[in-house]
């Protein structure tokens, strides 16, 4: 084959053709060089995301697929027998056809990367989104090219295709752990339970989301090490997620003992609604008397802070603890402590002495 196109063609063809050939390939990474020195960075000065995405594309380009097109362009003034031809024209076609992946792929990289730091500053849900969503375009992106070039290659893409069908059903079984997370991915995506700076609790670990990936979602704990769930289970998980939080409701109690007189108890339930309203963000549902217990009178007291913060919650619950001690101290009133109750074995009827003392009873205990 060497010899007929050896042949076929003169010595000062052929050498045309290698000069046209390292012409083309020096034009094509000059013009590679050119965009990605020149025109990239004044491009990237853009504010348009897309268009910041194909300047950052540039870089992209390949020197090992520029040199079967520069070849081609080389031997197109060749006498080349038909196979030859052929071959180098499918060589060439696939190495443009992967080129041009290699671009497209890293425009939706940098597009998606600077449309999540974007949107995560006005949209947490939007941000989580686009991690999957990028995965997914690259994914088809690639799957099409694979398809372009077997094509291009002679094989029967519609038979592959009916294969790949039957021999998925295989792989979706050997792989179902992985595709499960993937899924709960997109199901975490669409549904939106949390999204990304989301406050969570999962049985007894909680944190922040700081990134859901497609097959785990990262949270930093308060105590700041990264806890990593895999995504099927955190679904199947029951999730608290604070952070969908408007206004927090609060319950406590306060007991006092039994000698604490009639006219103080009926003053009581205002005296703690005053204080309670008397605290910025915060709204009184009820202060009652709730009941009779085993050792003191029970007052529950159910209000409203109007916001989802946790430190702020715990100030406000402070400062009423504060203000009831001091209302308490003011008005002469105590607080209830737990009493336990003994009887005297001697002070027991006739057969009764060594019968087991009762259970002494506990105060109420606090609600949270």
């Amino acid at each position: 084959m060497i010899r007929q196109i050896l042949r076929d063609n003169s010595q000062q063809d052929l050498l045309v053709a290698i000069a046209i050939a390292l012409a083309t390939l020096v034009a094509l990474y000059a013009i590679r060089y050119a965009l990605t020195a020149w025109l990239a960075p004044r491009l990237q000065t853009r504010k348009s995301s897309v268009v910041q995405a194909w300047a950052a594309s540039f870089a992209a380009t390949r020197f090992w697929l520029l040199l079967p097109i520069a070849i081609k362009v080389g031997t197109n003034g060749l006498t080349l027998p038909v196979k030859v031809d052929s071959t180098l024209s499918i060589i060439a076609l696939i190495a443009f056809i992967v080129q041009v992946a290699f671009w497209v792929n890293r425009a939706l990289v940098q597009w998606f990367a600077s449309e999540t730091v974007r949107r995560r500053q006005i949209d947490a849900e939007a941000a989580t989104a686009m991690t999957v969503l990028g995965f997914l375009a690259r994914l088809v992106l690639w799957t099409m090219i694979l398809l372009i070039v077997l094509d291009q290659l002679g094989f029967n893409i519609s038979g592959l295709i009916a294969g790949l069908g039957i021999g998925g059903v295989a792989v979706a079984l050997a792989v179902q752990n992985i595709l499960g997370d993937l899924f709960a991915s997109l199901a975490i995506v669409l549904d939106k339970p949390f999204v990304v700076g989301d406050f969570i609790i999962v049985g007894d670990m909680m944190g922040s989301i700081e990134r859901v990936g497609l097959k785990t979602t990262r949270v930093r704990s308060l105590s700041g090490e990264q806890l990593v769930f895999s995504n099927d289970d955190l679904l199947k998980s029951r999730i608290r997620n604070y952070q969908k939080l408007q206004e927090r409701r609060v319950v406590f109690s306060v007991a006092v003992p039994y000698d604490t007189p009639r006219d103080k108890l009926e003053r009581l339930p205002g005296l703690i609604r005053d204080i309670v309203t008397a605290r910025e963000k915060v709204r009184i549902d009820r202060a009652h008397f709730q009941g009779i217990g085993n050792a003191a009178f029970t007052f529950e007291v159910v209000y409203f802070v109007l916001s989802p913060d946790f430190n702020l919650y715990m100030d406000i619950q402070q400062a009423i603890n504060l203000d009831l001690v001091s209302a308490f101290e003011r008005e002469g009133l105590e607080f209830a402590v737990p009493v336990q109750a003994f009887r005297n074995a001697g002070m027991l009827g006739p057969g009764q002495a060594n019968a087991t003392p009762p259970q002494s009873p506990t105060g109420p205990q606090p609600v949270e």
